[in-house]
């Protein structure tokens, strides 16, 4: 395809049909060159997290599936047809014959889980990259104008990509990473840029493009190894920590000291996959800091108790502040679903030292999503989200509904030109300990 010069930088896809009334979609994204940036606002589409799920056979390989998901799982056609079709490859949630980890997935084949009408099996809803157009139809029907570039070119091209935008806006679970990408994101925000974290779970795994297939085009194969904790579906062997294309050490970027919270504020603390809730405002949620973002809500309104993912904004796998791993010391969480899951929540394994009671979204305090906002150097600042069904409730009632009014104030702040006010400096200086279990829980409790 010769792509036209006037044509917007956009999610597309080609759409197949047979006389027989068939039907598949390709997608495909167009990237504006670096210079040539059409808007001040650009989505960051998390392929590398697409090619991690590329294909998966969860539904179908799980042992534990109907416990997981908490009821009896639904499954898709794709599902079926992937469990019959094995020659279509499988996901790096999955393993070979001998039991072993795929550690190695290529965006050079088919890939049915990359369709706008793919659900998953573990959500029951979409997921990954048919989750994501929740945003996008956001954004069009809401009349912003906007590039999309991909996580994989952020990589390759590092600041350079991302300089030229007022704000960057994540899809809804950027959970598999590449160091430079890391990188540039940190430099982004600390020159002055604005991240929108839409999501949850994000920037976990540690993932490199295998620097052998380049002749072939940039990423075109990923790689990662599941060590020593993080929630995984298979374990690497002794010996086996190491990409073998770049000779890296692989698990989760928490044991290679970058803390999920150190990005946009927030860090992984559970998932549950039964029902999504919803956040309630916070005390600080008043400070001027941040008001702005709330005009036109009540201070008493639910926030996302509707939605397309689990019928809330807080739900399937959830972000919390932590200045102990590390959340800046001003942050400020403006919202929280404390207190609002079920025992199908649980906190992630690498938060807790031993197996026991209590550590289910019905009674442990870090079992929650946070709503954060903080400043950047040079006038950034980071929105966090933290929720992969936050995006789901953004299209709700035509885009009427208080989840697309926040996101909007904020959308709206964070595009401007020029710098954010900075913080005062007595907002940083550090609560403490008891900032651990977030200062909006210890005022809710």
């Amino acid at each position: 395809m010769t792509v036209p010069a006037d044509i917007k930088s956009r999610f597309y896809a080609a759409k197949l049909t047979t006389p027989e009334g068939d039907e598949d979609y390709i997608p495909f994204w167009i990237v504006p060159k670096i210079g040539q940036e059409q808007s001040k606002i650009a989505v960051m589409v998390p392929t590398i997290s697409y090619m991690a799920y590329a294909n998966e056979h969860v539904a179908c390989n799980a042992g534990g599936a109907e416990l997981f998901v908490y009821r009896v799982p639904i499954m898709q056609q794709q599902n079926m047809f992937l469990a019959e079709h094995r020659e279509y490859g499988g996901s790096i949630y999955d393993t070979h014959t001998d039991g072993s980890g795929i550690c190695l997935s290529s965006r050079l084949r088919p890939i049915l889980s990359i369709r706008p009408k793919y659900d998953h099996f573990l959500a029951q809803a979409p997921w990954q990259y048919p989750a994501d157009l929740h945003l996008i139809c956001w954004l069009e029907q809401m009349g912003y104008e906007y590039d999309v570039f991909t996580d994989e070119d952020v990589t390759y091209d590092g600041l350079a990509r991302l300089e030229n935008y007022n704000v960057i806006i994540t899809g809804s679970h950027p959970e598999h990473n590449s160091g430079t990408q890391l990188d540039a994101l940190h430099n982004y925000t600390q020159r002055g840029g604005r991240l929108m974290y839409m999501g949850a779970d994000a920037w976990y795994w540690v993932h490199s493009f295998h620097p052998a297939y380049d002749g072939l085009g940039r990423g075109i194969v990923t790689e990662m190894r599941r060590c020593e904790s993080g929630i995984r579906t298979w374990r690497a062997d002794p010996g086996e920590y190491y990409h073998q294309g770049t000779g890296e050490l692989g698990g989760m970027w928490r044991y290679r000291g970058r803390y999920l919270h150190s990005v946009a504020g927030t860090g992984m603390s559970s998932e549950g996959f039964d029902i999504s809730s919803y956040f309630s405002r916070t005390p600080e949620s008043l400070d001027p800091r941040v008001s702005w973002a709330f005009d036109g809500i009540s201070y008493e309104e639910n926030l996302g108790n509707f939605g397309l993912v689990g019928g809330g904004a807080a739900g399937l796998e959830l972000d919390i502040v932590n200045t102990m791993l590390g959340s800046p010391p001003h942050i400020l969480t403006v919202a929280t679903s404390a207190g609002r899951h079920t025992e199908a929540y649980l906190l992630v394994m690498e938060d807790f030292g031993f197996n026991q009671q209590g550590l289910d979204g019905t009674v442990h305090p870090r079992v929650r999503a946070d709503i954060t906002f903080h400043e950047t150097p040079n006038g950034g600042g980071c929105f966090a989200f933290s929720s992969i069904a936050y995006c789901g409730s953004l299209p709700w009632n035509n885009c009427d509904n208080n989840i697309s009014r926040l996101t909007k104030n904020v959308l709206d702040r964070f595009m401007q030109d020029g710098p954010l006010p900075a913080a005062p400096k007595e907002a940083y200086k550090h609560r403490g300990r008891a900032d651990y279990e977030s200062p909006a829980l210890a005022s809710k409790n």
